[in-house]
């Protein structure tokens, strides 16, 4: 598999004057998402959790649900990886209807879709749930997210999502894609039967964020970044409580939020 981080020299320039060294930097690989022998996309994405990013992209894009994708092999080539993921027969109209042709740059969301209908599609419900975070436990999983970011740690230039409940954060995935991190997430999530918990975004949060979340049926978002306007109306159609600038010591929500238990009076 190709490596996730190279060392590269550089020159750092200071008060001091100019120092030699190396920067480890992420590494961004193009890698093709083919559906029963046929790309669908074309991503630059950090090449690990590969097979996760299939079952994610897969379900996120309205294109298979996990017990329709039959097996997934990962295929190096000189110019990148493919990954093919074959599906059974019962889910080819749903391809069809979800066709996207794309080379997708790693800040791109719904760029290549190739119908308006397609990009603003109606927004998934999420079910009802008991699922319930005290604002502590907010905070306590904002501060717990930067343990969850090796890639980060190394490289300054990676996205994080993660998935908490009332245990702590159980899985994270990384990626230089915001998107992408998101989608290896949720695979992750729907191979190993998701329990109920929140989502957890180093990102902003844009419409096409919240879509991918409210087919994973999550019913908490919490971001360290801004949504947009439009993303918060998503979210508060998809019945997703949508939290937001979030801190260690304070955050903002900004749909449902009745998931809060036990909240501080209101000023």
């Amino acid at each position: 598999m190709m490596e996730s981080v190279r060392r590269l020299p550089r020159l750092t320039f200071g008060a001091d004057g100019i120092a030699q060294g190396a920067r480890p930097l992420p590494t961004e690989v193009a890698v093709a998402l083919s559906f029963n022998g046929s790309t669908q996309a074309v991503m630059m994405a950090t090449p690990a959790d590969l097979a996760d990013f299939a079952y994610g992209f897969a379900l996120t894009e309205g294109i298979a649900t996990p017990d329709q994708i039959e097996s997934v092999e990962t295929v190096e080539t000189p110019k990148g990886i493919d990954v093919q993921i074959w599906l059974r027969a019962d889910a080819e109209d749903r391809l069809k209807a979800r066709r996207r042709t794309m080379a997708g740059p790693v800040g791109c969301g719904l760029c290549g879709l190739d119908s308006i209908e397609q990009a603003v599609r109606p927004v998934a419900h999420v079910p009802p749930s008991t699922f319930r975070m005290t604002p502590e436990q907010v905070n306590a999983a904002v501060s717990a997210l930067t343990a969850q970011q090796p890639l980060h740690d190394i490289t300054r230039a990676a996205h994080c999502a993660a998935f908490w409940t009332p245990s702590g954060i159980l899985w994270s995935r990384e990626d230089v894609g915001r998107h992408n991190a998101l989608d290896k997430l949720v695979g992750h999530l729907v191979r190993n039967n998701r329990p109920q918990g929140a989502v957890i975004l180093t990102s902003r949060v844009s419409i096409d964020m919240v879509q991918k979340i409210a087919t994973l049926g999550a019913p908490i978002l919490i971001a360290v970044s801004a949504p947009t306007a439009t993303a918060v109306d998503l979210a508060d159609e998809a019945g997703i409580t949508l939290i937001a600038l979030a801190r260690s010591d304070r955050f903002e929500v900004f749909t449902h939020s009745d998931r809060l238990t036990k909240a501080a009076h209101v000023r």
